[in-house]
């Protein structure tokens, strides 16, 4: 398959993939039901459709020069239009749904570990890499989040919304205690076990180090143009983004530590 045919292939698929996260971008957030908002005639000829299928279609096009005609080209694709979805709807309405975060680390475990199979046949290698991507994704923005909460507790620190004005910190026997906290939203851990369940746990310190640079970069953009420091903004579309960078990065194997490490322009030289 030439490589014009692949770009037409995923730019179509793209657009038509656009709809479907519009639609998501609107029902999620609302929980009301996808396939009502996907009909409306509005959802395929809005202003907002139209940035999204831009933005969709291209992603689609370098996921498939990337990876060429290749099982984890879909994959990549399925997981770079959830991705979109999160980044969209994190943006608009800080939240991102654990249908798309959830729901996507379970469709990693599940996909990944079997599309990998067909090629090295080590599938229980590749689910244990999927399964460890998502704790250490997880365990590493729940870990910096819940010692912030205690630490800024300890100190008699309070934000904005936590907690609740009138109300004390959480206690060790409420749920709050273990997954609300300042700063880091627990939507951001759900997404990182998503990443991870994609990526593997390599991929996982490469996604976030490079939403790291992203989101300072527009960090120190956002407070110049709002000129305000305290003005929060999600993390959701940096990692989202983050993790995308690292799919056009790696090939078909597995995300390693000599790829991201390649990254940074470093490589691991063997001894002789």
């Amino acid at each position: 398959m030439t490589s014009l045919v692949l770009v037409g292939l995923a730019l179509a698929l793209g657009a038509v993939a656009a709809g479907v996260v519009n639609a998501a971008i609107d029902a999620l957030p609302a929980r009301a039901p996808l396939l009502s908002h996907l009909a409306r005639r509005d959802n395929w000829s809005s202003k907002r459709y139209g940035i999204v299928a831009i933005v969709t279609a291209l992603a689609f096009s370098a996921v498939a020069l990337r990876h060429g005609p290749h099982a984890l080209t879909a994959v990549w694709m399925l997981f770079t239009g959830v991705a979109i979805a999160m980044s969209a709807i994190d943006f608009e309405h800080q939240i991102i749904p654990d249908v798309l975060s959830l729901g996507g680390t379970l469709v990693g475990w599940v996909v990944v570990p079997v599309v990998r199979a067909l090629d090295t046949g080590a599938w229980l290698e590749a689910l244990l890499d999927s399964l460890s991507g998502s704790v250490l994704g997880a365990g590493m923005f729940w870990s910096i989040g819940f010692l912030h909460a205690r630490v800024s507790a300890t100190l008699g620190r309070r934000f904005d919304h936590w907690p609740d004005e009138g109300e004390d910190y959480p206690k060790p026997t409420s749920l709050d205690y273990w997954v609300w906290f300042p700063g880091i939203g627990f939507g951001d851990v759900k997404l990182l076990a998503a990443i991870g369940a994609f990526l593997g746990p390599s991929g996982v310190l490469a996604t976030v180090f490079a939403a790291s640079l992203l989101g300072l970069i527009w960090g120190v953009a956002h407070a110049l143009f709002l000129r305000s420091l305290t003005t929060p903004f999600g993390f959701g579309p940096h990692l989202a983004a983050g993790a995308f960078l690292v799919i056009l990065s790696a090939g078909p194997e597995p995300f390693t530590l000599g790829t991201w490490l390649a990254l940074l322009g470093l490589e691991i030289v063997p001894q002789p």
